[in-house]
């Protein structure tokens, strides 16, 4: 199965977001999750970008399951840390590689 990591190593990356546009851009789907679809998401974000700037965060935010698309498009958060952290914390359950 190829990592997230090699799937981003392939694509020709002309400029790379920073931490600070990341963020904003995860703040502003949680806040209006469902609301938006990929290019109006885009076209609503408090801080204007390149559309292939936002394009690579948006494929981040996917491949790392943070964000999903509805069947009509929509955006919608699904990161939850405190399951995440729940299950990490159970010792029956390990990481297989």
């Amino acid at each position: 199965m190829e990592s997230l990591f090699d799937r981003f190593r392939k694509k020709e990356i002309i400029h790379s977001p920073n931490l600070g546009t990341v963020l904003m851009v995860e703040e502003f789907i949680k806040d209006n999750s469902g609301d938006f679809k990929k290019r109006s998401l885009w076209e609503s974000l408090p801080k204007k970008m390149m559309y292939q700037t936002f394009c690579i965060i948006f494929e981040y935010l996917l491949a790392s399951g943070k964000i999903a698309q509805d069947k009509e498009g929509n955006v919608v958060w699904i990161w939850n840390p405190k399951i995440v952290e729940k299950y990490l914390s159970n010792p029956n359950l390990k990481w297989k590689k």
